[in-house]
């Protein structure tokens, strides 16, 4: 995983000596941020992308650097008001690394008292989300077989969210990204009914957002237990997935009072392909025009609907640079959303 901080706890090569990173922050950067309405957070997948200097960072760093101490920088600049910590699908963060953003988000607070608070948003363990296996080697004999920890509501709590709890001041929603099922695995009543069970075991400690990767089970009884329980459904850019204007029209009335929106990966694409494509991330390659008005007509409804923060979350895999995504779509809620 490169570009993230160690799954397994050793510390990378040069630790103890950070960096100073600082970031780049133009004043049309700041003449936009000021016009976005402070409800409205905007963001990237992870920061540790050496192919943005010069969009967010001045100067070089690599991407450990930027994994360890990036986030400091990244939370002085105005137009950035969240992340996304990716990280996380992929094993529980210890204390000792949420202690570590949470420190860095005061630091960055410090420096810039007069922006909107910073909120994380947090992708939870696949281990938690996941109800049958990939066939992909990383899951070893287990791939094809069906998780029996899939929404495990006190393995969630005890395993993931613990260490949060004392900096719940720095962060959002958690996101809970339903790994892709094999067609049949589950009927839409099944994933309502196991999906109310664990929304229903969990504390009130945080937004709680869910994505679903199987356009057959996004039905009304999906919305309907999201909106029991002030769950997000969480609207996704993704290559399988409908359109983010479709997903409303399905989902009706927002569930939540929390707006949370991935922009990743254009229809029938495939993630490394693009990765590969759009490396180094430092300009649009591909602009996503029906996305964009997509995201304005969610943010209008979450106006309408009174919704208390909105986080757009933007991949480097939607148009080629996240940075730049995020600044094209400031602009235009600067200039549009009233």
């Amino acid at each position: 995983m490169s570009g993230q901080l160690p799954l397994f706890g050793e510390a990378p090569k040069g630790a103890g000596t950070e960096p100073d990173i600082v970031p780049r922050v133009t004043d049309d950067d700041r003449a936009i941020a000021a016009r976005v309405p402070s409800w409205v957070r905007f963001g990237t997948s992870s920061w540790s992308f050496p192919g943005w200097t010069g969009l967010l960072w001045k100067g070089r760093h690599t991407d450990d650097e930027l994994a360890r101490s990036g986030l400091r920088a990244y939370a002085q600049h105005p137009l950035f008001r969240t992340v996304s910590i990716d990280r996380s699908y992929y094993g529980p963060l210890r204390a000792v690394d949420v202690a570590s953003y949470a420190k860095q988000l005061d630091d960055a607070a410090a420096l810039t008292p007069s922006l909107p608070p910073f909120r994380i948003v947090s992708k939870v363990w696949d281990e938690i989300t996941t109800a049958v296996f990939p066939k992909h080697p990383r899951y070893g004999a287990r791939a094809g077989e069906a998780n029996p920890m899939f929404l495990d509501a006190g393995r969630f709590v005890s395993e993931v969210l613990e260490p949060y709890l004392p900096y719940a001041r720095h962060f959002g929603p958690f996101v809970f990204e339903l790994t892709p099922m094999p067609k049949g695995a589950f009927d839409d009543r099944t994933i309502a009914t196991k999906l109310d069970a664990f929304l229903s075991a969990l504390p009130p400690s945080f937004p709680w957002a869910v994505e679903l990767r199987n356009e057959e089970l996004m039905t009304p009884r999906w919305s309907d237990v999201l909106r029991a329980h002030g769950a997000a459904h969480v609207f996704t850019f993704w290559t399988a997935m409908p359109s983010l204007r479709a997903q409303l029209a399905r989902h009706g009335r927002l569930s939540s009072r929390t707006l949370v929106a991935r922009l990743m990966l254009p229809p029938f694409m495939r993630y490394a392909e693009k990765k590969a494509e759009y490396a180094p991330f430092d300009r649009l390659v591909a602009p996503q025009p029906d996305m964009r008005d997509d995201v304005l007509a969610l943010l209008r409804a979450a106006e309408e609907a009174d919704c208390t923060d909105a986080f757009i979350l933007a991949n480097n895999k939607a148009e080629g640079s996240a940075p730049l995504t995020v600044k094209a779509l400031a602009d235009r809620v600067a200039r549009e959303l009233t």
